[in-house]
């Protein structure tokens, strides 16, 4: 007897953006299994933020469909998105300045999953049990805008944390990061994972696309133009034509 598939836990259809005559996204399909780490890159401009927006009900799609463990979120509003279970990080770092650390992810805790039944005193104390996991508890009390680009990376990396997600896409959280403290961020990554969350890596660092994803999905133009392993994503002609050039292709196959 065959095992059960298990159903995507996001499901995304024919997913097209368009502004005008120009298409930010266009008919871009694929799944995330639950507890998969899923890669999604592509060159700038491609329209990867633009389907993270999607996704998380800021931007609403022209046209296709994107389902959450079964429901269509279309149309749906953000804050019950984000309720249902999907978080996800900003580029662009802009944490609430005049409110400490600690107060920042908090605010996360009252908007996530379980947010409409949580006192602001049960809200403080998950964000002080995500501060914790993000190595930010001893800044806790700190003003957020004291705080390096590094600790404002892991201060967004925990407000979403603190929404309970089961999905949590991650917006180039790598942005700005040198050496260690790439390496730490990848190190947090697989410890978000172990946790049972699915995540959407949205990078433009190969060394971390290859190293923590199970599958990748590659955008071009708005439009999805491959999809595989890392291994196989890394030698696609594709792919190596519009993103990572023959110089990478050629480091890589070096590298092997």
């Amino acid at each position: 007897m065959s095992a059960p598939i298990t159903p995507p836990l996001l499901s995304i259809r024919d997913a097209t953006r368009r502004f005008g005559g120009l298409f930010a996204v266009r008919d871009v399909s694929f799944d995330l299994a639950p507890g998969e780490i899923l890669g999604l890159i592509g060159p700038n401009g491609a329209g990867k933020t633009t389907l993270v927006n999607l996704v998380t009900g800021t931007m609403r799609p022209t046209s296709g469909t994107i389902a959450f463990a079964g429901t269509v979120l279309n149309g749906m509003r953000p804050h019950r998105i984000g309720r249902m279970g999907i978080a996800r990080t900003y580029q662009v770092v802009r944490p609430f300045a005049n409110m400490s650390v600690r107060e920042n992810v908090g605010v996360g805790a009252m908007y996530g999953a379980g947010g409409s039944t949580r006192s602001a005193r049960e809200a403080l104390r998950r964000a002080d049990e995500v501060l914790e996991l993000v190595h930010l508890a001893s800044r806790r009390d700190d003003p957020a805008e004291s705080l390096t680009i590094v600790g404002r990376k892991r201060l967004e990396l925990a407000r979403a944390l603190a929404m309970e997600p089961r999905v949590l896409l991650l917006d180039e959280v790598m942005a700005g990061l040198r050496g260690t403290e790439m390496d730490e961020a990848i190190e947090l990554i697989g410890t978000i994972h172990r946790l049972g969350i699915a995540l959407v890596v949205i990078e433009h660092v190969m060394k971390v696309i290859v190293g923590v994803c199970d599958r990748v999905v590659v955008l071009d133009y708005g439009r999805k133009i491959a999809e595989g392993t890392p291994a196989e994503i890394t030698v696609h002609p594709a792919v190596i034509e519009a993103y990572l050039g023959k110089r990478y292709a050629a480091a890589h196959a070096r590298a092997d």
